[in-house]
């Protein structure tokens, strides 16, 4: 079977290059190709040349890194095809961008936006595919009793026949049920009514292993009690090649994801909650950076007759900087067009007992510290323009929980809002496009947490494109 996979793994990883290579070569005639275009024959041309040859097997090498580090040989098994979808989708998007990347560093004129988007759906859309035929081939043969795995669980505790219960209701996962390793005195009433075979014992466990044919092991012991026991068991898995796997309910995580990783000679299991993570963040990154450059350059115009009408209409500083808490409590200087008369924040305290909205944070419906043009400026949302200046230096993003001010952050009650911190504030949000002002807090703080939970660039431009209605409406401003 080892012998088979290593076959497996080999022919994918060949199959890969080859569709990276014929990609090319659809995006080339795709875009170049025209009856008797003296253009396409001169690109045929400069291709065979040296240098352009070693460029492209520089970029076939890089190809295979990408999908390596994204685990595209590794076993699936427990995986749906809908994570294993995206992982492509991520390589080959990561693969595309180190080629226009390359392509604008060595000057290669040939390899346009148009050639990389052929590309980019040509590469992603036939590994997609063979992907899924290999998923379904080996989902027939498994369901008939072949290409199948035998599996150990380790630990007999309600966890574990769960898990024995799922992998049985998916026979297209190709797992033989062996048993289960426990001792006698550990076994409860939920595993005798299951009818689940107790095979062996702690003691026992090696001897198994050598009498038995054993594919992989999956541990499900409480590590604070049995952690010398689990620590044999994977010492002697590790030692005979054997795959182990891990049930851990050792924090009885209920929002963190964990991944394990290799630090040098250390596996460090890292917890974190929410989506935000990988090559998707620095994307994002990148495209506050240049959208809100752009914005700047776009909006000059607006800033010169907005400070003018503020300079003249009422006394004080053009903008308003107030210290707010940004991404991990980190305190950050925001920028906003003056909108109430100067010295307004030493006159909250006056109007404490107006407040109209429940939780830490404070509003007015008709506060009245805004000046005439501050409420025009707070209605059409442009007071906010100056923060993009946050945006471009790393501050904010351009979608994100709204930055809070330290008196409102110092004003939470419950933990589970201070996770809106483990990303970066942004501009706008779902509670902009949700209500904006009218919203409660509570309500204010899932839409928070349904952000960090689900975020994803997708959700982003969704959320940009339905600020700009929401904006022109002006409804729930303040």
């Amino acid at each position: 079977m080892l012998f088979r996979r290593q076959i497996l793994i080999r022919a994918f990883k060949i199959f890969d290059l080859v569709v990276m290579a014929f990609s090319f070569a659809l995006a080339t005639v795709a875009i170049y190709y025209r009856p008797g275009s003296a253009f396409f024959y001169q690109f045929l041309s400069m291709r065979i040349k040296v240098q352009n040859f070693a460029l492209f097997i520089g970029f076939v090498i890089i190809w295979h890194i990408i999908f390596s580090f994204f685990r595209l040989y590794h076993s699936r098994r427990l995986s749906s095809r809908w994570e294993e979808m995206i992982d492509i989708i991520k390589a080959t998007s990561l693969g595309t961008a180190v080629i226009f990347i390359a392509s604008l560093l060595l000057k290669l004129i040939m390899i346009t936006l148009p050639f990389l988007a052929v590309f980019w759906v040509g590469s992603s859309g036939i590994t997609i595919l063979n992907r899924l035929v290999l998923r379904y081939t080996l989902k027939r043969f498994r369901v008939r009793g072949r290409n199948l795995r035998n599996m150990l669980i380790v630990g007999t505790n309600p966890r574990a026949v769960q898990f024995a219960g799922k992998i049985e209701k998916r026979p297209e996962l190709g797992y033989r049920l062996v048993g289960f390793v426990d001792e006698e005195c550990a076994v409860n009433g939920e595993f005798k009514k299951a009818g689940y075979a107790l095979v062996s014992g702690f003691n026992g466990f090696p001897a198994f292993l050598i009498d038995h044919v054993v594919d992989e092991v999956v541990i499900s012991l409480p590590m604070k009690s049995l952690y010398d026991q689990a620590s044999r068991i994977v010492t002697l898995c590790e030692e005979q090649g054997i795959i182990v796997r891990f049930l851990s309910d050792l924090f009885n995580l209920k929002q963190g994801q964990s991944k394990v990783e290799q630090f040098e000679d250390d596996s460090v299991v890292t917890v974190s909650t929410g989506t935000m993570k990988g090559w998707e963040v620095l994307v994002k990154r990148a495209m506050d950076f240049l959208a809100s450059l752009i914005l700047l350059i776009i909006f000059t115009p607006v800033f010169f007759v907005v400070s003018t009408l503020i300079k003249f209409t009422s006394p004080g500083p053009v903008f308003f900087l107030q210290e707010r808490v940004g991404l991990n409590k980190r305190r950050f200087r925001l920028y906003k067009f003056r909108t109430m008369v100067h010295g307004a924040e030493k006159m909250q305290t006056e109007l404490e007992a107006q407040n109209e909205v429940s939780g830490p944070v404070f509003k007015i419906k008709n506060d009245p510290r805004i000046t005439p043009i501050g409420r025009f400026l707070r209605k059409t949302s442009i007071d906010e323009l100056p923060q993009l200046i946050n945006v471009l230096k790393g501050d904010m993003s351009l979608v994100g929980p709204r930055p809070l001010p330290v008196r409102d952050y110092e004003g939470f009650d419950e933990d589970w809002h201070r996770r809106r911190f483990s990303v970066r504030p942004g501009i706008t949000c779902l509670w902009q496009i949700d209500g904006r002002s009218n919203i409660q807090f509570k309500d204010w703080m899932k839409l928070d947490m349904e952000y960090i939970d689900h975020w994803s660039l997708a959700l982003d431009l969704k959320i940009l494109l339905e600020t700009i209605p929401a904006v022109m409406k002006g409804s729930g401003a303040a």
